[in-house]
């Protein structure tokens, strides 16, 4: 799989993984915790097996500058409250699960087959992520009348940050268009079943929600970045 690629996708798991594992003793209840660090740790797995293909694991999770991540702002933006997490979650979840499905159908021989090995594997697992989210869309959107109000908040506040999820990668012989249409099919069943009404603003357009495969990212990553590299940086060279 070339460089490109393996970079885009493991970047996208390492961000999101942090991302979940920010809500370590802070879950609505306990079995989130669980639930939330699990993911968290598929997400890690993920990662590591993505950017061993592009070099050192370690120097590029946590010796890179900001412009040389290549994840998209989705997985970059704040938990917020649960219901942000959710509707993150929900989106990020469908995408992923949909394009590592098409991933491992594809097979291939080299680093193709190293792609093809991993897609299957995290197919499963984030078969798991998805039935996760669209779970607790249900429960939060067709709940109380401020659970519903959150989560509608929630659902479009990130809704302008999904369409840089269908931007073609290089080395990724995908239809995203196809990906596109059937991606927004899944989301809007589960909205419409959580009595959610599908946001009808833009999905594209400002740098500020569509760059971050091209190292533009929100102010908001700088400050995660930060917290996720200081032991590393402050410790260099350091094992136990």
């Amino acid at each position: 799989m070339p460089t490109a690629a393996a970079l885009a996708l493991g970047d996208d798991a390492l961000v999101l993984s942090h991302r979940l594992g920010e809500w370590a003793g802070h879950a609505p209840v306990l079995e989130e915790e669980v639930a939330l660090a699990n993911i968290a740790l598929d997400l890690l797995g993920q990662a590591r097996v993505l950017l061993s293909l592009v070099g050192d694991e370690d120097e590029l999770a946590y010796l890179r500058e900001e412009r040389a991540f290549r994840n998209v702002q989705l997985v970059e933006q704040p938990n917020g409250d649960f219901a942000h997490t959710i509707a993150r979650q929900l989106y990020f979840s469908t995408y992923q699960r949909l394009l590592y499905g098409r991933l491992a159908a594809a097979g291939g021989d080299g680093e193709g087959g190293t792609l093809t090995g991993l897609a299957g594997k995290a197919v499963k697992e984030v078969a798991y992520h998805q039935d996760h989210a669209e779970q607790w869309t249900l429960r939060l959107g067709d709940g109380t009348a401020e659970s519903h109000e959150r989560m509608s908040r929630a659902c479009t506040a990130l809704w302008r940050f999904t369409g840089e999820l269908f931007q073609p990668v290089e080395g990724l012989d995908v239809d995203w268009r196809e990906l596109e249409s059937d991606w927004l099919a899944s989301v809007s069943a589960v909205l419409e079943r959580a009595t959610l009404t599908v946001p009808d603003g833009p999905r594209t357009g400002a740098w500020s929600a569509g760059a971050g495969r091209q190292g533009l990212h929100t102010e908001s990553f700088g400050r995660m970045l930060a917290e996720m590299q200081h032991l590393h940086r402050s410790h260099p060279g350091a094992s136990w």
